[in-house]
């Protein structure tokens, strides 16, 4: 039987530049899964302002931030809780009765996965990026324990703040550093104008043992296909995506589902 939507509906939304169909298969298979009144749907827009107020203004019960909204909504919520501040990125807004709380969720999902594949926090990492989803991995980074690392960014300003902060090198680009553990968190190699590009050179990932993409779309992009190739260990970001989601659908609903719920869930928002 097709789900009966009404006036008492509760709305849950997602912003990305390029909009996918993970979080909408991912949380409505949840809601139909344990008989919820809720409905998620994915957007894009030219107008955060608008978009940020429409949220509020309409009622919708929260919304997921992906790149490039994630540090440009913070000055547009209410409230920033401890795991947005402390990042100053946001990756999903919950509303609730008008007002606006900004969590991030990225942050959660990293550091279980650097926890579930065991890396050692004394090999030495590359993070490529400066933006909301780097920052989430750098502290995820330095709370697991890493005190080596590099952050590769051409944006000099934001690089090296990110570096500062956590107590990291910058480099401007890839070539200035040498690292086990490779991450991306830059749009390289995301489905779009990118979709082809390899986010990290061909010598960087023969000489690292493990690669991390935080892209998501696709689930195997340029950079896991070429690391699964040489039989590297590959962290992909559709992993990142099903860990930080879930969380974000407890924040929605109060409700957590169960272990074998979320490996449905996690499964039908890839095929």
């Amino acid at each position: 039987m097709a789900k009966k939507l009404n006036k008492d509906t509760q709305v849950c939304m997602s912003l990305a530049a390029r909009p996918s169909n993970f979080g909408t298969r991912f949380h409505n298979y949840l809601y139909d899964a344990l008989d919820l009144d809720y409905l998620y749907k994915a957007f894009t827009t030219q107008n955060l302002e608008g978009a940020i107020q429409g949220i509020r203004a309409l009622g919708i019960r929260g919304c997921a931030i992906s790149m490039p909204f994630k540090e440009a909504c913070i000055p547009l919520v209410d409230e920033m809780d401890a795991s947005a501040q402390g990042i100053q990125a946001v990756n999903t807004i919950v509303n609730t009765n008008g007002h606006l709380k900004a969590y991030n969720t990225d942050y959660i999902a990293i550091r279980q996965l650097l926890a579930d594949y065991a890396l050692d926090p004394n090999r030495v990492f590359a993070l490529k990026g400066s933006g909301g989803m780097a920052k989430a991995a750098a502290c995820a980074l330095k709370d697991a324990g890493f005190s080596k690392g590099y952050i590769v960014a051409r944006n000099a300003v934001a690089g090296q703040a990110l570096a500062k902060l956590y107590g990291y090198q910058w480099c401007a680009t890839e070539a200035q550093c040498a690292a086990d553990i490779l991450i991306n968190a830059t749009p390289l190699g995301m489905e779009g104008a990118q979709a082809s590009q390899l986010s990290w050179a061909e010598d960087k990932i023969q000489a690292a043992s493990t690669v991390f993409d935080m892209v998501a779309l696709p689930a195997v992009t340029p950079l896991i296909h070429y690391a699964q190739e040489l039989g590297k260990t590959v962290i992909t970001g559709s992993e990142v995506f099903a860990i930080q989601a879930v969380e974000q659908f407890v924040l929605y609903t109060g409700i957590r589902p169960s272990a074998e719920l979320f490996s449905q869930a996690s499964a039908w928002s890839r095929q």
